[in-house]
């Protein structure tokens, strides 16, 4: 990644030079050519019109005598040749005596070009290499053509001038695409380091190491992506710690039935012509260790559903009253066989139906109603009540049972986890119908808790919203 952000970095800043470059050289050239054509336009101009007016009736050498003085004094002080010619392309006046061309042809093509009326302009570079701007405009007389001027000069200067530039702004881009190297090179250490430290702490994570952190400072972007990381190796840290006690609790669970069941069988095997009671009741004891693991694995099943999350919803419009009055119905065989009173008291009340998923309810409503029964004493009571508001649906279970010490009510609701292991295991408990509750609670987007009456007894409160929004609560 470092390599390929410098390399990015150089071909961005050595594209931009180039062009940028081959921008200014250009209209550098162009600015300068073009001045020093039109100055000597001007003067080719100016020296056309002059001798034109004293060129006279007879175009001889002599008379072009009297253009000596005009070209002279327009081209003083600069290097320009100057020459003039007839239509025929006699010379007649030449600023460069050595050539003696004087009398003789002089054929150019804009010369040419000028004597056909344009005004002609021309770059030729000679067999030396000099590179030569050449103009020539006709010279009129009247509407009549009767001869040209011609100035050439060299542009070796404006060549040097060019060539110095191009070397100044090669310079110029080495210097820049230096720095800009160095830059980079620094910038990709800094950006790239934490990228090397998010590469090393996922490596961590995919060992299932989630104790690792980062350790990156500042309010950027990255450092957002660390604190971000960090969080989900924090989640992921508890999740695995879940998961551990879990199996660790399931495990323990499942053993103990299936160490029982261990235990009968050896017993039976190692008993010597038992008769048919014992067997009887060594089967009997079996089958009830049977029950409690089938009850412990259903459990287990229940809440791997739960954990799906609250997709799993089946919601429907329900009478929350006709729902207590099932699980009413199917606990009170248990509360007479206790000799206990369970009944509610909303009887003429009326409620809106609310959406809920009926079955994950009413398993949550029936595991504390079965729990009420089962821990409360001889001769007790379970008291359901339900009231409700513009948002919220309330429903209360109370008994006269032991109570839960203030210290336990949070852990009541954790996998596994029993007030009194031992009586709990007498009552067939598994420890995981409160937290079946209140995951099926959770994912309606309603709260429980639990308190204490007075002295004795218990009361669990669930509020569930008439509104569920499943976003909020996914």
């Amino acid at each position: 990644m470092r390599f390929m952000m410098i390399t990015t970095y150089l071909a961005i800043i050595v594209t931009t030079l180039v062009l940028m470059s081959v921008y200014i050289i250009g209209l550098l050239s162009e600015s300068l050519y073009s001045d020093e054509t039109i100055n000597m336009f001007a003067k080719a101009n100016i020296i056309s019109e002059t001798i034109s007016e004293v060129w006279g009736d007879n175009p001889s050498a002599t008379a072009a005598e009297k253009f000596a003085q005009v070209v002279e004094s327009s081209l003083a002080g600069t290097n320009i040749r100057g020459v003039v010619t007839n239509t025929s392309y006699a010379v007649l006046y030449d600023t460069n005596e050595e050539s003696q061309l004087s009398g003789k042809v002089f054929m150019r093509d804009v010369l040419k070009r000028a004597i056909d009326g344009e005004q002609a302009e021309q770059i030729t570079t000679m067999e030396n290499g000099m590179r030569l701007v050449n103009v020539a405009v006709p010279v009129k007389r009247s509407a009549d053509i009767i001869g040209g001027v011609y100035l050439a000069e060299s542009i070796s200067t404006i060549d040097d001038t060019i060539n110095s530039t191009r070397t100044s702004l090669i310079v110029f881009s080495v210097l820049i695409i230096i720095l800009i190297g160095m830059l980079s090179l620094g910038m990709s250490y800094i950006i790239t380091s934490p990228f090397e430290e998010f590469t090393a702490v996922a490596r961590e994570i995919s060992k299932g190491n989630f104790s690792k952190r980062l350790n990156i400072k500042g309010r950027s972007e990255i450092e957002q992506m660390a604190k971000t990381l960090n969080y989900m190796c924090g989640e992921l840290e508890l999740l695995e710690e879940k998961r551990r006690k879990f199996v660790s609790d399931a495990s323990h669970e499942l053993k103990t039935p299936m160490a029982g069941i261990k235990l009968i069988c050896d017993s039976l095997v190692s008993a010597e012509n038992p008769d048919m009671d014992t067997v009887k009741e060594f089967l009997s004891d079996m089958s009830d260790e049977v029950d409690r693991l089938t009850r412990i694995v259903e459990r287990l099943l229940v809440l791997t559903k739960l954990d799906v999350g609250a997709t799993s919803l089946k919601l429907e419009e329900t009478d929350i009253k006709t729902l207590i009055n099932q699980v009413v119905k199917k606990l009170t065989p248990m509360a007479t066989a206790k000799e206990m009173v369970m009944y509610t008291d909303y009887r003429d009340a009326d409620f809106e139906p609310i959406l809920i998923d009926y079955d994950k309810m009413y398993e949550a409503i029936y595991n504390i109603a079965d729990n009420a029964i089962k821990y409360s004493p001889e001769g007790g009571y379970v008291h359901i009540s339900v009231s409700a508001d513009s948002d919220y649906l309330t429903i209360r279970i109370e008994d006269n049972g032991p109570g839960i010490p203030e210290g336990e009510r949070d852990r009541i609701f954790e996998r596994f986890y029993r007030l009194d292991d031992s009586r709990a295991r007498d009552t067939g408990g598994t420890g995981l119908g409160l937290a079946i509750t209140k995951e099926a609670v959770l994912m309606h987007g309603g709260t429980i808790e639990v308190t204490n009456v007075s002295e004795v007894g218990s009361a669990f409160i669930i509020r569930l919203p008439y509104k569920i929004n499943l976003d909020k609560i996914n």
